[in-house]
C-alpha cells in the first residue's frame, strides 16, 4: 500500500456523504438484499425487530469492509480511472479516518449482531469482514490472477449469515445461495476487466486479463458460466426453489450462456471496433442476473410461508 497522505486536497473538509461513500453503498445494497433473502427463505420465522436489527448490522459490517478496502487500496484507486473519484484518492477523506471508521464499524456490527441474533451469525460476519479486508484486499488482490475467484467468497457469505440469523445453523440451502454468488462473481468481474484492462495494467493488479490475456479470459468466462448455469438451474429442485424460480432461472441462464458464448467467439479486432459492446452488455446483464435469481428465491419463500405448495423437489437435496 502506497502512502497517499500528501494529496492536493488536504484542506478539504469531509462531508457526511464522503464518509458514506467509503462504505460502498452500491455493494452494501446487494449485501442487504441477499442477506434479507437468506433470512426470509429460511424455514424458521424471525421477529420483525430482530430481523430489521440483524440486517442493519450486516449492512454496517459490509460497509466497514468497504471502508477498510478503500483504506488499503487507496494507492491503486488513485491510478485507476474507475476509482480515482473515491473519497481517499480524491483527497476528501484521509486514510487514517477510513481505517478508524472501518475498524469501529466492524467491531460494532459484530457485537450488535451477536446480541440481536446469535453468536454464530456474529462469528460469520466477523469472518466475512476479515476475509474481504485481509485475505482478499491485502493479499489475494495483488498476488494472483485467481484473486476474484477466491475473493468472491466474501460477497457470497451474506445470504448464509441471513440464514443463520433465522435458524442458528448452516444448511445445504444456505450454501446453495453462497455458491450462486460465488460462481457468478468471476464472469461478472472478468467481463468488466475485458473493457477496463488498462486500469488493471496501470495499477499492477494481476487480473486475468493482464496475466493471461483477453482470449484466455474469454474462455474462462464461458467455462464458469457453464458451471453457473448448471448450479443455478439445479437450485430450482432444492428446498428454496420452485416453479417461479425455475422459470426465472431458465430464461436468465439462457441469456447469460448466450452472452458468454458470444464473448468467447470474439476477437480483439471486433471487440475494439465496437468498443466492447458485447462485453458491456454481458456485464449489465450480470447485474440483473443475481438480483432476479434472489428475487425469485424470495418469492418462493413467500409462497411457502403462505402455504402455497411448489412441489419441484426431485430428492436431490
Amino acid at each position: 500500500m502506497t502512502d497517499i497522505t500528501n494529496t492536493p486536497a488536504m484542506e478539504y473538509e469531509a462531508q457526511l456523504g464522503d464518509y458514506f461513500a467509503l462504505l460502498k453503498p452500491r455493494v452494501m445494497s446487494l449485501v442487504v438484499f441477499t442477506a434479507l433473502v437468506g433470512m426470509l427463505a429460511a424455514p424458521v420465522g424471525v421477529h420483525p425487530v430482530v430481523g430489521f436489527a440483524s440486517i442493519l448490522f450486516i449492512a454496517i459490517g459490509a460497509g466497514a469492509s468497504g471502508a477498510l478496502n478503500m483504506w488499503w487500496d487507496a494507492d491503486i484507486d488513485a491510478i485507476m480511472r474507475r476509482t480515482q473519484s473515491r473519497p481517499i484518492p480524491s483527497g476528501r477523506v484521509q486514510p487514517g479516518e477510513a481505517l478508524a471508521l472501518g475498524v469501529a464499524l466492524s467491531g460494532m456490527a459484530v457485537v450488535m449482531l451477536g446480541l440481536a441474533a446469535n453468536l454464530l451469525a456474529a462469528g460469520m460476519l466477523l469472518f466475512t469482514i476479515l476475509f474481504y479486508a485481509v485475505f482478499y484486499s491485502m493479499w489475494l488482490k495483488r498476488a494472483t490472477p485467481q484473486n476474484i475467484v477466491i475473493g468472491g467468497a466474501a460477497g457470497a457469505f451474506p445470504p448464509v449469515i441471513g440464514w443463520i440469523v433465522a435458524t442458528g445453523s448452516f444448511s445445504v440451502e444456505a450454501w446453495l445461495m453462497f455458491a450462486l454468488i460465488f460462481m457468478w462473481t468471476p464472469p461478472h468481474f472478468w467481463a468488466l476487466a475485458l473493457f477496463m484492462r488498462s486500469d488493471y495494467d496501470d495499477a499492477g493488479v494481476p487480473m486475468l486479463t493482464v496475466t493471461h490475456g483477453r482470449p484466455a479470459t474469454r474462455r474462462h468466462i464461458l467455462a464458469y458460466t457453464v458451471l453457473l448455469v448448471v448450479l443455478a438451474v439445479g437450485t430450482a429442485f432444492s428446498a428454496i426453489g420452485g416453479w417461479v424460480y425455475l422459470a426465472t432461472a431458465l430464461v436468465l441462464n439462457a441469456l447469460f450462456l448466450l452472452g458468454a458464448y458470444r464473448i468467447w467467439q470474439r476477437d480483439e479486432v471486433d471487440a475494439e471496433a465496437d468498443n466492447y459492446a458485447v462485453e458491456r452488455k454481458f456485464f449489465r446483464l450480470s447485474l440483473y442476473y443475481l438480483f432476479l435469481h434472489f428475487g425469485a428465491i424470495l418469492i418462493e419463500g413467500s409462497l411457502r410461508a403462505w402455504g402455497i405448495s411448489a412441489p419441484l423437489s426431485l430428492g436431490w437435496f
